[in-house]
């Protein structure tokens, strides 16, 4: 079989590909592969379990639970809080370990399990591959030593969770936000209760849009994947700008009073700057990844910030901060890291930065994130292919050889596998949109010709 876990845990069709079963089993070989690395060394285990609202997530975070249990782990029940309201519990809970079941932005059928390590940091890959192959072992017929009696663990609901997290959020901002008018697109996902919460509270005037979670309507049209109705919203409503999260709300992207889009590097741009001038920008340095705009890196060269880029997934992003002890980070999809707050991309922090920002200075969120022209970039996701071939494939390798001689040093390319789905992104960046396109669309078919 291949690898369970992708760059964000263990991802697909909930009852499909990801079944009650693998996730009780999941969660049993992760209380004891974090058992025998120590961590629940001299005490009785405790774990943090969140989900979004998908309708799947209500029968899979019983098996998860269950599994916990079985394992002889005491389970708190957070309910339907972001990830990074989940990663924030574990930590402050001083819990062993946390659970998110969520596919972020991905289309309601879709969920996933993200297991958190303590302290509410990202699981690395050597403990994630020993959870794979003792799940495995398992499955397939060794028995699991199975506490009994009072050793089984116990599962209560852990209701504060959304109050002790918000006033975190709030607790960390450098300013208030009166005076702002702010449209929030909640994605009828995980964050639909806390952030209209966070932002009122920080003194903010809203208008919420995607804040009604059914279990089905979780990405539906709308959120950070989709923001033509935020844009009419924030300019209907006369708003000085608008912030749209996923279905977990680890990510955030924003639109400013005229309807235009502010991506995550933008955003990060933005906050980079901010920090430096509050002078906890430490090392003056912004992490990213190869997928950020070159607009990016030449602004924060104008600004005498250095700008450090990373593989794709914010897990990478992630480990470079926490290495070099480096304070913000991020991706364009707009999962920014605000290391000294948060473990990991927190989409209602980071608006609520953004937000502060623009309060703070009195500027719009328009001139703000002027400071970086994106330079024209065209993604095309090329579905149905063999995406593990991308780097042994030698047509495809012409290709892309082609393509960069052609754009020279005014552009640039980057075919990638997903993590998360079947299909590879080609990423093409020109001085000009129409070359742009053009060179992409030549790569697609390239890439369709030679993995399909």
């Amino acid at each position: 079989m291949g690898r369970l876990f992708g760059t964000d845990g263990v991802r697909g069709v909930a009852n499909a590909d990801l079944t009650a079963e693998l996730a009780l089993g999941l969660s049993v070989a992760a209380a004891h592969v974090l058992g025998e690395a120590g961590s629940f060394e001299g005490h009785r285990p405790v774990a943090v379990v969140g989900r979004d609202p998908r309708a799947s997530g209500e029968f899979l975070e019983a098996a998860v639970v269950a599994g916990l249990a079985s394992a002889g782990v005491d389970v708190l029940r957070v309910g339907v809080l972001p990830t990074p309201a989940v990663a924030y519990l574990t930590g402050a809970l001083g819990a062993d370990l946390g659970v998110m079941l969520s596919a972020s932005h991905n289309a309601m059928p879709d969920n996933g399990i993200k297991f958190l390590a303590r302290g509410g940091h990202k699981l690395d890959d050597a403990l994630e591959d020993r959870i794979e192959s003792v799940y495995e072992e398992h499955r397939t017929g060794a028995p699991w030593d199975r506490p009994t009696g009072a050793g089984v663990g116990r599962v209560k609901s852990y209701d504060e969770g959304l109050d002790q997290y918000v006033a975190h959020l709030v607790g960390v901002l450098p300013n208030r936000l009166e005076g702002l008018k702010i449209v929030l697109d909640e994605a009828h996902g995980a964050a639909a209760r806390v952030s209209p919460e966070a932002f009122t509270r920080a003194g903010a005037e809203i208008v919420t849009i995607g804040a009604e979670p059914d279990g089905l309507n979780i990405n539906d049209g709308c959120g950070s994947t989709h923001l033509d109705l935020l844009k009419a919203a924030v300019v209907e409503h006369g708003a000085h700008f608008g912030i749209a999260h996923d279905g977990d709300a680890d990510r955030c992207l924003a639109v400013d009073h005229t309807g235009s889009e502010v991506d995550g590097d933008q955003i990060m741009a933005v906050l980079a700057i901010a920090l430096r001038e509050r002078g906890v920008l430490r090392q003056d340095t912004l992490v990213a990844t190869v997928m950020s705009n070159l607009g990016l890196k030449l602004a924060m060269e104008r600004e005498g910030i250095t700008l450090v880029q990373t593989a794709v997934g914010d897990r990478y992003v992630l480990e470079n901060m926490k290495e070099h002890g480096f304070a913000l980070g991020g991706e364009q999809s707009g999962h920014v890291i605000a290391l000294d707050h948060a473990t990991t991309g927190d989409g209602t922090l980071t608006g609520l930065l953004l937000a502060a920002r623009v309060a703070q200075t009195g500027r719009s969120l328009q001139e703000l994130a002027s400071v970086m022209e994106r330079l024209p970039q065209v993604l095309i996701n090329v579905p149905d292919v063999d995406k593990s071939r991308v780097g042994t494939s030698v047509p495809l390798a012409s290709a892309v050889s082609d393509a960069e001689a052609e754009l020279g040093s005014t552009g640039r390319v980057l075919l990638r596998p997903s993590g998360t789905e079947p299909l590879v992104r080609v990423m093409v960046e020109a001085a000009d949109i129409e070359q742009a396109r053009s060179v992409a669309g030549r790569l697609a078919d390239a890439v369709k010709s030679a993995l399909g």
